[in-house]
């Protein structure tokens, strides 16, 4: 009865708990808020100074006296009581701080969570205030984000490249019949670029520079015509400010090993598919989710080495919580099936 009375003043959200990004879908109005899994605290109280998008304009400028915390890593929660707090704030943001607020939430997870892992979510969401959590894995409601017909009979292979995880799925009449998670994703090739200007360059850049090189001229297979970019950072030898160019083909092969990693783990995933659902991924091709699937030519360079249709879904970035949100219409009893950690409600 009580968590009756509360659904009365509830919104029910669906949050996509990202490792680098974090996005959440009101029920009724869709995806509201997309921003930054990062907060920035003082290191001698503990305050959370600031959360989201304005932690990452402080991001790699901040003094001695504080820090910016990523609470969440390779797809799960690394530091409860920040990503409590983190969660806190978001949910109060799109619902305009009032504080009866106290909403049924499903949480996207990567696949390849343990069970700690889960109820490790699962206590941090009901202690940003939900009354209800539900967890269902991240291919699964990427899938559904995409537009995929799930529930029905046939094979439905979905790519789903985050910031921290790479979810790899065969899905068919509403479950996943083989899936493969990986902690290798966009975070992975940050740091392969970081790696590769420190060493070629002898030039250290922050972690936004590596990412904004990845964007704007990183690519999967070789481009049309090849980019160049000016990029800044400090000089390992003088310690001063330095400027350098960049190509598309250095960055190529310094993500390459990262990339291999996705891609072996894709092949993988279609060998151990059963012969009848491997006929259906021929026919209805490979769908990539997630906002690194965004990576220039990455679905050329999976054509080439799979044999097999490869298409971007319509909105990579929110196909996950898209998906999640999508649950939130769907009847008690199909999210309490779908959710991969039990838990009975009053």
């Amino acid at each position: 009865m009580l968590n009756f009375l509360l659904g009365l003043f509830s919104s029910d959200v669906a949050i996509d708990l990202g490792t680098a990004t974090t996005l959440v879908y009101v029920k009724g109005r869709g995806i509201v808020l997309q921003e930054p899994s990062l907060v920035v605290v003082h290191k001698n109280t503990n305050q959370i100074l600031s959360v989201g998008n304005d932690a990452k304009l402080m991001l790699g400028r901040t003094p001695g006296s504080l820090i910016a915390i990523r609470p969440m890593k390779d797809g799960v929660i690394a530091d409860f009581e920040v990503t409590e707090r983190m969660l806190r704030y978001f949910i109060a943001k799109v619902h305009n701080r009032r504080s009866l607020i106290r909403p049924r939430i499903v949480v996207a997870i990567p696949s390849g969570c343990t069970e700690v892992e889960k109820r490790a979510v699962r206590d941090s969401a009901e202690q940003a205030g939900a009354r209800e959590v539900y967890l269902v894995e991240e291919p699964m409601a990427a899938a559904i984000g995409a537009g995929l017909p799930i529930g029905e009979p046939q094979g439905n292979m979905i790519v789903d490249i985050g910031g921290g995880t790479t979810e790899v799925a065969v899905i068919s009449l509403g479950g996943i019949v083989y899936g493969k998670s990986i902690r290798i994703a966009g975070d992975e090739m940050d740091v392969a670029i970081s790696n590769y200007v420190r060493k070629t360059y002898n030039l250290f850049i922050g972690e936004r520079t590596a990412e904004d090189i990845k964007i704007q001229i990183g690519s999967a297979f070789p481009l049309d015509q090849e980019l160049r970019m000016q990029i800044k950072g400090r000089d390992l030898v003088t310690g001063l400010p330095k400027t350098t160019e960049l190509t598309s083909e250095e960055i190529r092969g310094a993500i390459e090993e990262p990339l291999r990693s996705i891609i072996e783990t894709i092949k993988m995933t279609l060998e151990k598919t059963p012969p009848e659902l491997s006929a259906d991924i021929v026919d209805r091709g490979i769908i990539l989710a997630g906002g690194s699937s965004q990576l220039k030519n990455l679905d050329e360079r999976l054509r080439d080495e799979t044999g097999v249709p490869v298409n971007l879904s319509d909105d990579p970035t929110t196909a996950v919580a898209a998906g999640a949100g999508k649950l939130l219409d769907e009847s008690l009893d199909f999210l309490r099936n779908i959710s991969v950690l039990e838990k009975e409600y009053d």
